[in-house]
């Protein structure tokens, strides 16, 4: 004979609150850990990217990685251990590469900080009281009515991530996180470039210094044999007079050179973090434009767009705005929490632990959006729309940096060019004003051939001196677009960033 169902029913243990909520937190977990985080699932855009660059050179270069030791460290190709030494102090001591290591630091926390909402809240407290109703009287005896109390406890929250919010905005802080890293790299790309196009310009200002000078000593023969011509009767004065201009105009243009190299002095020392006049003594002595190499490193499109670190910020933050899309639809749907408390209580602190009164609480709650006045929906929008703005942005830093290699290496092949032009012409101005002045002493040609010949060589030399730096500053700028010296940093920057 079997036994009436209801027995087996009454032989099943009791269970107790605690129990149920443990199982219940089980299912409510599972649950938000299998489901699917609402919003867009984010996707690196394609675009398209050529074999090779258009204006790249016949000859001239060689194709290597974007992450090459010669990359890394382009600047060791000009030979110039002044240029070195500023480089090394820029890193150690810039300022806008302390502020970029600063928004590093400050990003990895906010990220911790994202993180730690996958985790409960838990909270402890304790305390006392004493409540004084002064005494009364029983039975003839005054007896003291005071009342001490003493409790401690422990609260926990947890909000279950159902439908993905937190997870979200995880991803968006990752993504800022690492859009943040590129652009501390982005930062060090532009200061090593800077610090060597400042450079350049210094031997360049110093070198039509030392033209201009050498000019300038040799109009002044011209003015002298002016003078001299004159007073013997062989010239007129309207000579002396055009020779005292243009002497005059030849020294009018070193004051202006000066202001020049003192501005880049100043300018040097800034970006290694120094303070305006600290350099003039070490780079005062003039010295030749550092030794341009032979043939410089290339990239393929492909690298650059790889290791470009403003390439790479653009895309990170495209994917932060991606993930605050789920973010902001996460908030349409309802949210779950569980919480609880275990309290003591007691009339002793020395029995608070041993003999006090417990108490247990323990709950699940729900939280559901009903009316917000379109808000939520609303803000979806404005997270949608700023996707095509970083989206728009990302494909337009794209763009601006095809264009600045294809423009970086048009300008190389062609100041090339226009760098043996000068040279010749400058070899040929030297000779005409040789000839032009042994023709004018015998009497042969008149003071004006003298005086263009002169004028002639002086704006050759000149720009001879600034094709010389912009042959060296444009590999500079080309190893800028191409992205060199990202990898380098210091090390309170390798600590922030995780860099190895």
């Amino acid at each position: 004979m079997h036994e009436p169902h209801y027995k087996k029913l009454r032989s099943v243990p009791t269970r107790g609150p605690i129990h149920h909520l443990a199982r219940l937190g089980i299912l409510i977990v599972a649950g938000a850990m299998s489901a699917c985080a609402v919003g867009p699932d984010y996707q690196a855009p394609e675009l398209p990217v050529p074999d090779q660059w258009h204006s790249q050179p016949a000859n001239g270069f060689r194709v290597e990685a974007a992450d090459s030791p010669t990359l890394a460290s382009w600047w060791t190709g000009f030979q110039d251990p002044a240029l070195d030494s500023l480089i090394h102090r820029a890193i150690d001591q810039n300022r806008s590469v302390r502020q970029a290591v600063a928004s590093v630091v400050e990003a990895r926390a906010r990220r911790r900080i994202s993180g730690a909402g996958f985790l409960p809240n838990i909270g402890a407290s304790a305390g006392g009281s004493r409540s004084d109703s002064g005494s009364s009287i029983v039975d003839g005896f005054a007896v003291d009515t005071s009342r001490e109390t003493y409790d401690a406890g422990v609260d926990a929250s947890w909000e279950i991530d159902v439908f993905g919010g937190q997870r979200r905005s995880f991803e968006s802080a990752t993504a800022a996180l690492a859009a943040t890293e590129a652009d501390l790299r982005d930062v060090m790309v532009t200061l090593l470039g800077d610090v060597a196009l400042t450079y350049i310009e210094v031997r360049t200002t110093q070198s039509r210094l030392t033209f201009a000078e050498r000019n300038l000593a040799s109009q002044k023969d011209v003015l002298d044999i002016a003078d001299w011509r004159a007073a013997a009767g062989l010239a007129t004065v309207l000579e002396v007079e055009q020779a005292k201009a243009s002497y005059a105009q030849t020294r009018a243009q070193i004051p202006s050179l000066l202001s020049n190299l003192e501005a880049a002095f100043n300018r040097l020392a800034v970006l290694t973090g120094q303070q305006p006049g600290s350099l003039q003594s070490e780079l005062r002595e003039r010295k030749a434009l550092p030794t341009v190499p032979a043939e410089f490193v290339s990239s393929v499109p492909a690298d650059v767009m790889r290791r470009r670190p403003d390439i790479r910020s653009a895309e990170r933050r495209l994917a932060a705005q991606t993930a605050e899309v789920g973010v902001a639809t996460a908030a349409l749907y309802p949210s779950l929490s569980l919480s609880g408390s275990i309290g003591v209580t007691s009339s002793t602190a020395s029995d608070l632990f041993s003999g006090g009164l417990h108490s247990n609480r323990y709950g699940v709650g729900i939280s559901v959006p009903i009316f917000n006045g379109g808000a939520l929906r609303e803000n979806i929008k404005v997270q949608n729309a700023a996707v095509d703005q970083a989206l728009a942005n990302y494909e337009a830093t794209v763009l601006a940096v095809y264009e600045e290699v294809e423009n970086g290496l048009t300008q190389w092949v062609n100041e090339q060019r226009r760098h043996e032009a000068l040279v010749e012409a400058v070899a040929s101005s030297r000779i005409a004003r040789e000839l032009a002045l042994v023709q004018y002493n015998s009497g042969l040609v008149d003071f004006e051939t003298v005086l263009n010949a002169d004028r002639q060589l002086i704006s050759t030399e000149d720009s001879l001196a600034v094709s010389d730096g912009e042959i060296a500053s444009n590999l500079v700028r080309l190893y800028k677009a191409f992205g060199g010296g990202w990898s380098v940093f210091p090390a309170s920057a390798t600590a922030a960033s995780g860099t190895p």
